[in-house]
């Protein structure tokens, strides 16, 4: 754990704008590998990025790739310090810190009102918040940066508050819209430094969201892949059986019922179509039933969640790519599929239209039309040439809009600009 002692107050160094911590609530971890690569490219810039994160990995040590497991390594887990862990930092700031302490203490009954539950999760971050700081001070480093402006975002909140830190947010949406209050979001977006939108869509809810005094804070910062990791594997020429991908948490939002649907009907039509499902969650039983249930427990395969070493092995023999979500951010999954060269197909949601434009990058249908997302299925499986202009403008669109070193290097100028010195 990355933890080790030193000197109480920041340095020189640490009002840098090629230093900063990042908060993750669970880091690493597969739904979020878009934050690993991003630490990885900054520092590959210059940047010296500490890391800390609330919970540990998703997965086992052993279970992680080697990045992240060297991640792992060099990460301080707030959590894992436990009780003993919490109370030093209480006592540390109260010493050295007693203005701030209690401007914490403040904003945990001013956010939780007479609500019992929330007056206890507040509590929790900022007990989180004190032993943030804390590291951030032993680590020198004087501004916090977070992924999505939920819990990790709370107690960056917290710590900026108590501590007066640099504070920054990059939002990916839509969760964090649905329940801005009770995500705190008016607070966050009123103490942040600044706030990184990955998607023009994310920053259009932030401004519907805030005052328009606000609105300087939001810049548009989109994500992407390497396009030299993710490069295109050869087509298959007129397969006996299409092998379509859907990669992502098995949730209600992702949709993948209407895939095993859609499977189901172009398979009555004489299609030989076999749908791998690749990810895990809530979703999973259900979803084993309704494949049982339509009778196709040879044409669904559930490969479970796999490592990034593995999912490039099935993104290469995939022939189509598709995910009929409900809701999202911008997947990254779209943008590793479309620089691989796999033809995609997904639906006019968020911020998917700035990435995917109908018809030239890949297809997109309407969110929960089952027919139209056969009918494009269908448009794919029987017409090899569209695959394969798709599959071509896919990959262009990524090199133009998504390659993850010049996207970075645009976060980078960023964080130069708006973090505090």
């Amino acid at each position: 754990m990355a933890d080790t002692a030193q000197p109480e107050a920041p340095g020189s160094q640490a009002s840098s704008t090629r230093s900063l911590a990042y908060l993750v609530s669970t880091y690493p971890t597969l739904s979020m590998i878009f934050v690993l690569r991003e630490v990885l490219q900054l520092r590959e810039l210059g940047f010296r990025i500490e890391t800390a994160s609330i919970n540990p990995p998703d997965r086992a040590a052993e279970d992680l790739t080697e990045d992240e497991r060297d991640e792992y390594f060099h990460t301080s887990y707030v959590k894992k310090l436990g009780p003993a862990g919490a109370t030093k930092a209480h006592l540390r700031t109260l010493l050295r810190n007693f203005a701030g302490y209690f401007r914490g203490l403040r904003l945990t009954l001013s956010l939780s009102g007479l609500d019992l539950k929330r007056l206890f999760f507040n509590l929790m971050y900022f007990t989180e918040a004190l032993m943030v700081g804390q590291w951030m001070r032993r680590n020198r480093q004087s501004h916090l940066h977070t992924h999505l402006a939920q819990q990790a975002a709370t107690v960056g909140l917290y710590v900026h508050r108590i501590f007066k830190f640099g504070f920054s947010i990059t939002v990916h949406g839509p969760d964090e819209f649905y329940d801005a209050q009770g995500q705190y979001l008016a607070e966050k977006i009123a103490a942040a430094d600044f706030i990184v939108c990955i998607t023009s869509f994310a920053r259009s809810q932030m401004m519907k969201l805030s005052p328009h005094i606000y609105w300087n804070k939001f810049v548009v910062s989109p994500l992407g892949v390497d396009p030299q990791v993710f490069s295109p594997r050869p087509a298959r020429t007129a397969p006996e059986t299409i092998e379509v991908l859907c990669v992502g948490r098995l949730t209600p939002a992702k949709g993948q019922h209407l895939l095993i649907e859609a499977v189901e009907r172009l398979t009555a039509q004489g299609r030989s179509v076999r749908l791998h499902l690749v990810g895990s969650g809530p979703d999973e039983e259900s979803l084993r039933i309704h494949t049982a249930r339509t009778g196709l427990t040879n044409r669904v395969v559930f490969e479970g969640a796999v490592n990034q070493d593995r999912i490039r092995t099935l993104y290469a023999v995939a022939d189509l790519f598709c995910i009929p979500s409900f809701a999202e951010g911008l997947p990254v999954v779209l943008m590793e599929a479309m620089a691989m060269e796999i033809p995609c197909i997904t639906t006019y949601i968020t911020g998917i239209p700035e990435l995917i434009r109908d018809g030239i990058d890949g297809l997109l249908v309407p969110p929960s039309d089952v027919e139209a997302l056969v009918d494009a299925l269908a448009k794919l499986i029987d017409d090899e040439p569209l695959r394969l202009r798709l599959a071509r403008g896919g990959r262009a669109r990524v090199l133009e809009k998504h390659d993850l070193r010049r996207n970075v290097e645009r976060l980078a100028q960023i964080f130069a600009d708006r973090v505090k010195t």
